[in-house]
């Protein structure tokens, strides 16, 4: 029994030493390192790289949500699929032709209740909001739910559809306190990933609550999908 013990404190031991902290001093520091540790490449898949923003909020407040949107400079290379919520039926035809895959009210809200979510952005008309109450349970645990402070609740439709296809993202705090969002792929240029991580940023400073106190931005971290994240120092960003 003793050694048995002993056999699982070393093999406990040899796995914690396995587990290496990634830093970087510079954001061009850190996406190098992001590229490097990057494992799918060799798989044909290329990986999303997103940034992890740890901020000094209480989720339980509601004035102090951080959440918004940002249409990133370089894209983000993931093909979107856009669906939009709307009774009027030129507005239909306008998001149909900017690119969105389902346009319409009555038989998109009853897809969506009968299981449909095969999508990454959801864009609604303000004067159906009151409408679509039933789906939010669907389409909330998602970040699905159409809302005016990302841009998804619009009379113009064509031009969220268009921003959405070409690469704007959302992001909004988790109950950590803590903001994900996609920042491109890891076969992006170092140039273009820094480019569009500074405009998420630039968007998430922002939005900083009024009346927070402390600082804002505690830890801010760089990873690919299937990669190690990489804590980049503050002053970087």
């Amino acid at each position: 029994m003793a050694k048995e013990k002993t056999k699982k404190t070393i093999k406990a031991k040899k796995v914690k030493a396995e587990i290496v902290k990634h830093t970087a001093l510079t954001l061009e520091e850190a996406v190098t390192k992001v590229h490097e540790l990057a494992v799918a490449k060799k798989r044909k898949f290329v990986e999303s790289v997103d940034i992890s923003v740890n901020l000094g909020v209480d989720s339980k407040q509601s004035d102090q949500s951080v959440r918004g949107s940002v249409l990133l400079p370089n894209g983000s290379g993931k093909k979107v699929k856009v669906v939009v919520i709307t009774a009027d039926e030129a507005k239909k035809k306008d998001a149909l032709a900017a690119g969105a895959i389902e346009a319409g009210f009555e038989e998109v809200v009853a897809k969506i209740e009968g299981g449909f979510v095969d999508f990454d952005s959801c864009i609604a008309t303000p004067d159906i909001m009151s409408k679509i109450s039933k789906i939010a349970k669907i389409l909330g645990p998602r970040g699905l739910m159409p809302s005016p402070k990302n841009g998804t609740v619009t009379t113009d439709v064509a031009k969220a559809v268009s921003d959405a296809l070409k690469g704007k993202v959302s992001f909004k705090n988790d109950k950590a306190g803590i903001v994900h969002c996609l920042v491109g792929k890891v076969d992006f240029k170092s140039e273009a990933l820094i480019e569009n991580i500074k405009a998420v940023v630039k968007t998430i400073k922002d939005s900083k609550p009024e009346g927070l106190k402390g600082k804002f931005i505690k830890k801010f971290y760089l990873s690919a999908t299937m990669g190690p994240s990489v804590e980049v120092a503050l002053e970087a960003i």
